[in-house]
């Protein structure tokens, strides 16, 4: 009987399937063209993203949360999931990550300067993703120590505990901050007229290891074929052609 009335639902309501996707902060920008991309051909597909840092994230999962999908922003994270079996695909990379530092206080903060404009004494407050747990912290950095910025200005460090928070703090706290560079594209920074050698600038990738961002089907998924199909958009031509579009490399 219960059968019956479940097939009954399905034919009068549509089939209907949850994915449950937990993703790197820096994907926010990109997810919901992602999303609105997916729903196209999957209509009756319902995405749920939690965003935060991956280091987090990878915490959560292994601590029984039910994700289906791990999109993380390196690939060390995906990678230690696979190695511990909570994943049933290998890692693979979807996009490759950039940073870029950002300031709404041009008049504390002169960028044509480039990463040196932090030495500036009028430069109070910088804001960076935590290095340990947010793969673009690290990247932050590694470039303030190649450049031999680091030891002077370790003392105006704020640590966020995502680069998305970095971001909130960059816009609302500190006198500027390194970001992903994806969130350069966020409809809701258009109100500021961000320029670049302005408001920002692309930090030279020479200077940070490069962030392979990987992704991965985790063990909870593996009846789930409707996060197979996500899967396999993320990594499809219509899929990197989104990341294209919001700063990513794609491979």
């Amino acid at each position: 009987m219960k059968k019956i009335l479940l097939l009954l639902c399905i034919c009068v309501f549509g089939y209907s399937a949850n994915i449950n996707i937990a993703a790197a902060a820096n994907v926010a920008y990109a997810f919901k063209a992602l999303e609105s991309e997916f729903k196209k051909e999957n209509p009756n597909t319902t995405i749920n993203v939690t965003l935060g840092a991956s280091g987090n994230l990878v915490a959560q999962i292994k601590n029984g949360a039910p994700f289906d999908i791990f999109m993380a922003a390196n690939m060390k994270f995906a990678q230690n999931l696979y190695d511990e079996n909570f994943a049933i695909t290998k890692p693979v990379i979807y996009a490759q990550g950039a940073l870029a530092l950002l300031t709404l206080r041009t008049n504390v903060v002169d960028l044509s300067k480039g990463l040196d404009a932090l030495k500036d004494d009028k430069v109070k407050l910088i804001a960076i993703a935590n290095a340990k747990t947010a793969p673009y912290g690290q990247a932050s950095i590694e470039a303030l120590s190649k450049t031999q910025i680091y030891p002077n200005i370790k003392n105006k460090i704020i640590e966020a505990k995502s680069i998305g928070e970095a971001l909130t703090q960059t816009l609302k706290a500190t006198d500027a901050g390194f970001i992903a560079a994806s969130a350069l594209y966020e409809e809701g920074l258009k109100k500021y007229d961000l320029k670049e050698g302005i408001n920002y600038i692309l930090v030279d990738p020479s200077l940070y290891m490069p962030i392979d961002q990987g992704i991965i089907i985790t063990k909870h998924a593996k009846d789930n074929k409707e996060a197979k199909k996500f899967y396999d958009f993320i990594l499809s031509e219509k899929g990197k052609a989104i990341f294209k579009a919001y700063g990513y490399s794609v491979p």
